[in-house]
Order: C-alpha cells, then structure tokens, then sequence
C-alpha cells in the first residue's frame, strides 16, 4: 500500500468515528447548539422526559425566528442521537431514566469552543509547559546516572540562588496581566478537556462491563473456568484498556488530598491577580470548581467499575448450578430417548407434546359480597369559615420566610468598606434587628461560600440573633474575615444580582 493510500485510510477511519460524524452532519450547529444549552460542567445528566421537551423547545423558538431546523419532535432526535453514540441513556435512581453526552460529543464540543475563541493558545504560557514537561520526561527518561546527577544539581543551584536573591530582599518581577491571561487561557484549555477524558474511562469500563457479562452468559464450559477468568479480567480490569492504564496512573497522583489542597490554593492565588478583574462571574466560578470537576470525574469512574463488579458478583451468586445440572440430565435423557425413537420412526413422523398444561374446569368462586353501608358518601363537612384566624400580613410572611441575600450582602459589602467590621461576625451583630433572624446565618454563609471565604475558618465566633417574636438567641460560627479582593467580589456579586432582578 503506498503512503497516500494508507493515509487515507486513517483519514477515513477517522470520520467514521462519532466524533467527526457529529461535525460532518448537516444539522450539526443546531445539535451542539441543543447540546451546550442542555449540558454544563454541573449538569451532566438531564431527565429523559425532560430533555424531550427542551429540545422541542428549542426547535419552536428556532421556527419562530425563520431558523431551517430538522422536521422531528424532540424525542425522535434525542432516540436518533442516542444511535449515533453522542447520548447516552441509562436507569438511575427511582427508575428514572436520564440522558448524558458520551465521550464522542463532548470531543466536538470542545473542539468547536477552541475554534470559536477570539484568542490563539500559542503563547509563552503553552510554550513553557511544553519545554518544562519534556524536560521533566527527559531527566526520567535518561538511564546515565550522571547526567541525571548534572541535571538536578543544575536545578537546585538555579532554584538556590533565586532563594537567596529574595531572602536578601530582592526584587520580586510582577507579572503582566497580559502574561496572566495567556497562562489562564492555557490552563482552561487543558481543563476542558478533563469531562471528555473521564468520559472515554467510563464508556471503556461500561463496554468490559457487557462483554465480560455476555462471555459469562454465552459459556459452555465448566463453572470452575468461568470463574477463574473472571477472578482474572476483574484482577486486570483497568490495566486491559488504553483509557484504563491512563486513569490508573492519574489516579494514583489525583487521589493525594494534600496535592488537591494545594491545587484549590494555586486556584485561589491565581483569581487574586488583577488580571482576574476582567473575568466574568461564570468563568470565575468554573474555574474555582477545578477541582470539584476532578473529583467528581474519579467518583464516576469508580462508581462505573464498582457495578461492574457488584453486577458480576450478583450474576454469580444467582447462577443456581443445580438448576442447570437437572436442566442438563433432562435434555440427556430427552436426546437418549429421541435416538430410540428415531430407530422407527419414518422422515414425516410428529410426536404431539403439551407444552403447557390445562386449565381446571373450575367455576369463579366468589370471595366477597355487596354491602351497601361500604358505598355511602362520607359525610359532609362542617363550615368553620367563620372561625378562620385573620390572614397574615406581608411583613409577618417575610419575617417568617428565608434570609433577605441582597440586604446581607449590602451590610456585609458597607461594613468592611468602612472599616467598621473586623469580621463577619462583628458586621453581623450591628445589624438591624429585622437582619439578625436565626436564617440569616445560612444567608450569611451561602453569601460566603459564592467567594469560597468558608473553608479557611478556623475558630469560632458568637452572632447574636433576634428572632420575629423579639426573643434572642446566640450561635457558634466560624469566624469569616473578607479581604479587600473578597469584599470587591461580593460587592461585584450583588451588583449582577441587582442586574438580573
């Protein structure tokens, strides 16, 4: 075969793949549109019924604008999607059913984001990850124990004298907000491919998962061997596919709270630049969530590859070998007596077998009679209208209800503006009272955890709370102190909420 024979091969086996079929379709745009507006980050499953109804949403808003869209109702798109391996449907809890993107959608997902931005990634930033990964393969590569020796003093005298030039006070470079960016873009780049990597682990173990249930089922050999390999595909289960040596190897470095620590930090540290100004209360939020995407990515996977197993081991313990054993001397026993048979019997002869029994010829007995008194109306009930208590005012329903969020956010943002407020705490005890309700300590903390100011308390700290009926009541919470960043980001948060309202 020549090389542009074999290339064109690959090529071609390229687009038959999902992935490429889905760009390839002429009502691609409108199903990645229906995708992207269905999906995120945070929803990665949608009921079934559900996505059946927004997306014959979507194609009424898209006829009423002139929009040329494909002539089915939702549910026949989603079914037709789900065939060409961009959905995925399965059971979940309360027998449910609910769709989510496989691997394949999510790929052309991400490769229409990179070519809608505005802003190439050939920057410093990707340039330096790439010579410091190679370098780092590089020295772990080398097998000359002298090199690798040269190399690491080489880093340490470098990393050396950049510690003792600052530990004699020197100047610290401050990185442009243009370089900042370019590092940001480079990072989110590689985030957003980390959904569609776990995705592929799962699709892997969800396909040994029916392979090695239909092997077992199709078996016509001894229990003994099915069994044993069993033991041993479940022993190499994620070590048997690409997807699965690949997340074994990460899972070891992701399964490391500490390191996973440090990474929210870094996260933290970075969105505390001022080139973070500039970032939009979504991008803020998604970039922050890194690390819940990566957790969440390993508790899939590993949920995926206990059912396995759990399904498995259930299939096992049910395979009743007795059962099986009797089914077996019967069909022997059939077969011998069939042999005799046939040692008389003509080409055309028939035996007339009752496959099912007969039925008794036994009249309905009845079990229970009419009664009258069990079919009386119940009585009719007693107008107590006049009795009624008078309906409550507005004012007594809002001292009743959840926390007022904008108000909060409105006293916490002027306290530590002024200066007046040490802590959270401290704003919270000089409110009004009317803001000092017990609930308004979780309005409070949810305002506090939109900027993730929570998980750095330590210690406790005493709110005085007033309750609708005048009484008081103290709580224990944990001490919250906004820096400057913090409190321009609440203030920022409550400027988009009075937007939205």
């Amino acid at each position: 075969m020549s090389e542009i024979a074999g290339e064109l091969a690959r090529v071609r086996e390229a687009f038959d793949k999902p992935t490429l079929r889905l760009l390839d379709r002429k009502w691609a745009p409108f199903v990645l549109a229906v995708f992207k507006s269905s999906f995120s980050r945070d929803r990665r499953s949608v009921q079934a019924d559900l996505l059946h109804t927004q997306v014959d949403a979507y194609l009424a808003d898209l006829r009423s604008v002139g929009s040329d869209v494909p002539g089915r109702n939702g549910r026949a798109l989603c079914v037709q999607w789900m065939n060409d391996q961009w959905l995925y449907r399965e059971t979940g809890e309360g027998d449910e059913e609910h769709y989510s993107l496989t691997s394949h959608a999510l790929e052309a997902l991400l490769l229409v984001d990179s070519l809608s931005r505005d802003r190439a990634l050939i920057s410093e930033s990707r340039l330096t990850t790439i010579v410091d990964t190679v370098r780092h393969r590089a020295t772990q590569a080398n097998p000359d124990r002298d090199k690798r020796i040269r190399r690491l003093d080489q880093e340490i005298a470098e990393r050396t004298s950049e510690r003792d030039r600052l530990a004699a006070g020197g100047e610290i470079a401050a990185v442009s907000n243009e370089q900042m960016f370019e590092g940001y873009a480079n990072l989110i780049d590689l985030i957003n491919q980390l959904p569609s990597d776990f995705k592929r682990v799962e699709e892997s173990v969800a396909a040994m998962h029916r392979q090695i249930v239909n092997d077992f089922r199709g078996e016509e050999r001894p229990i003994s061997e099915v069994l044993d390999e069993y033991l041993s595909k479940t022993d190499a289960l994620m070590s048997s596919t690409p997807e699965g040596r690949a997340f074994e190897g990460a899972f070891t470095l992701l399964r490391n709270d500490e390191l996973l620590l440090e990474l929210k930090t870094d996260l933290e540290t970075i969105l505390l630049h001022p080139f973070a100004l500039s970032l939009t209360k979504n991008d803020r939020i998604g970039f922050m969530g890194t690390v819940r995407l990566i957790r969440k990515g390993i508790d899939d996977v590993l949920t995926q590859r206990n059912g396995l197993t759990t399904t498995l081991r259930e299939h096992i313990v049910n395979h009743d070998v007795v059962k099986d054993r009797e089914l077996e001397r019967l069909l022997r026993e059939i077969n011998k007596e069939l042999a005799t048979w046939m040692q008389s019997a003509g080409p055309r002869s028939t035996v007339t077998a009752e496959l099912m029994p007969g039925t008794l010829d036994v009249e309905h007995l009845r079990e229970r009679f009419y009664d009258p008194g069990a079919h009386l109306p119940p009585p009719a009930l007693v107008d107590v209208s006049e009795d009624a208590p008078p309906p409550p005012s507005l004012d007594d329903m809002r001292k009743q209800g959840g926390p007022l969020l904008g108000e909060l956010r409105d006293a916490i943002v002027t306290a530590f503006s002024t200066g007046d407020a040490a802590s959270v705490g401290d704003a919270f005890n000089d409110l009004d009272p009317n803001l000092r309700r017990p609930v308004e300590i979780l309005g409070m903390l949810q305002i506090a955890t939109q900027i993730d100011a929570v998980s750095r308390a330590v210690t406790l700290e005493r709110f005085e709370t007033v309750r609708p009926d005048g009484s008081s009541r103290s709580f224990d919470v944990p001490r919250i102190i906004l820096n400057e960043d913090e409190t321009a980001a609440l203030s920022a948060l409550n400027y988009g909420s009075d937007n939205d309202d």
